[in-house]
């Protein structure tokens, strides 16, 4: 069989025939393979086996009998991103906010403001936007913290977009901060699981979102023993935002003598956090979200991502998107800036002194934007890594693109010199999302008209 590459229709028109063939091969040859996984490493010239939704088989000379075949040389093959935190209902609002002076700022506008006249369309709007604007960026999987569930109805349309969008989607509810709603949260969490998230074998999974203290919207969604019983009960992960500060800090050591931190529970941000809750973080496993331009963008609270104090207590994090009112979409951004910033940081902390700079690596921000992303999302045995037996979410990067070429240090590409236009192919769970560099199966003026349209509705009506 010839085979093409990640430009011919006739090979993405084999590859969407699963319903033919659930088990078909695809098999894609010549590539510069960077696994994510350490047993792997990087390899040049080499083969991927996907069988049905499931990587089978990395190497060279692998068997093309039967498969699919796509020519891969002169592109890289990554697994795809792992965003752990974004609050995907804001998005008809991005940027309008671009020049936020803080984090109060931004709660009263959009949290006291806008959220207050979201209906259940516009949350599937918001959400549907974010997703698809993730897969074209390379984010295959992405954490919706949707904290603005006023009715069943609300978290039904964020989960509804999520489906639709064919992303790895993790829904992650929460009720909203301000305003009138049903009050219908936690207990809804357990309908939602029944309608949605029964399988195991499934691209959604569901987590119960919190706030660290009761500071900005009052005890009800503050975690605590009575929030971690419930997701206990449910037997789904706990992700907790606006963790930072002093408060965080006494909160998170109340959490570590009722048994509350461990690894199914993520904490967002951890900005300005004391060195005993660092310690009580790392001593509990607890995972890590870390959001590189919000923190510094916002100013949330030291305004400075804590990656060196997260790797002084062993734990890798994840990287997050947050807030489209105001930040970026994308995940090379965050690992740039995360880069540069603790770069910057380690010479300047040296300065003038003999001593060497403790600097992270492009590989090391690649690896917190995809094994250590899935692996605080709870995913780590499903995605984050080319390695067999994981399910096939990964992408296909252009390594001879003007921006690209010529191709010298593969993970230095992807970190430093990759864009989402550079990215020809997407695949989540098997199925191409991205093609050719365009997303699949998107009537682009029928979302432009619903998106606009929820924007002005949003935009045009007095906060409740």
């Amino acid at each position: 069989m010839s085979s093409s590459d990640t430009t011919s229709p006739a090979v993405l028109e084999q590859l969407r025939q699963r319903s033919v063939d659930p088990k078909r091969r695809t098999l894609f040859t010549g590539a510069t393979i960077v696994t994510m996984d350490a047993g792997l490493g990087v390899l040049h010239g080499a083969d991927l086996l996907v069988e049905g939704d499931t990587i089978t088989a990395i190497g060279t000379g692998l068997d093309r009998d039967g498969a699919v075949l796509v020519d891969a040389a002169g592109t890289i093959l990554t697994p795809g991103f792992v965003d752990t935190h974004r609050h995907a209902w804001e998005t008809q609002l991005r940027r309008i906010m671009p020049d936020v002076d803080d984090l109060g700022a931004y709660v009263m506008s959009t949290l006291a403001g806008y959220a207050t006249v979201y209906r259940p369309h516009d949350m599937y709007v918001g959400t549907k936007l974010a997703a698809l604007t993730a897969i074209d960026s390379g984010i295959t999987t992405m954490l919706d913290f949707s904290h603005n569930s006023r009715t069943p109805e609300h978290s039904d349309a964020a989960v509804q977009a999520l489906i639709d969008t064919g992303i790895r989607g993790v829904h992650a509810s929460m009720g909203p901060h301000f305003g009138g709603w049903d009050k219908q949260w936690p207990g809804d969490l357990a309908r939602l699981k029944d309608t949605y998230f029964a399988g195991d074998d499934q691209l959604l999974t569901l987590r119960l979102a919190a706030l660290a203290t009761d500071e900005i919207a009052g005890p009800a969604l503050a975690y605590g023993p009575s929030l971690a019983r419930t997701a206990k009960d449910l037997g789904i992960g706990v992700s907790v935002d606006a963790v930072f500060g002093a408060s965080s800090s006494t909160a998170i050591l109340n959490w570590a003598k009722d048994g509350l931190l461990g690894p199914d529970l993520t904490l967002i941000h951890a900005t300005g956090l004391t060195g005993e809750a660092w310690k009580a973080i790392g001593a509990g496993g607890t995972t890590i979200a870390l959001a590189p331009t919000s923190d510094a963008q916002i100013g949330l609270e030291t305004a400075i991502p804590a990656i060196d104090e997260a790797l002084a207590v062993g734990v890798r994090p994840g990287l997050s998107i947050d807030v489209e009112v105001a930040l970026v979409s994308d995940m090379f951004t965050q690992m740039r800036a995360l880069h540069a910033i603790q770069r910057m940081r380690a010479v300047n902390a040296v300065h003038g002194t003999e001593q060497p700079p403790s600097r992270i690596t492009t590989h090391d921000v690649l690896d917190f934007a995809t094994l250590q992303g899935a692996r605080t999302n709870g995913l780590a045995g499903v995605t984050g890594s080319l390695t067999p037996g994981k399910k096939a979410d990964l992408l296909v990067i252009r390594a001879e693109d003007l921006n690209n070429m010529p191709l010298n240090d593969a993970v230095g590409t992807v970190v430093l010199g990759s864009d989402a236009r550079n990215i020809s192919a997407v695949l989540i769970n098997g199925t191409p999302r991205k093609w050719n560099g365009q997303v699949l199966d998107v009537d682009l003026p029928a979302l432009r008209a619903e998106v606009h349209a929820s924007r002005e509705y949003v935009l045009n009506t007095p906060a409740l």
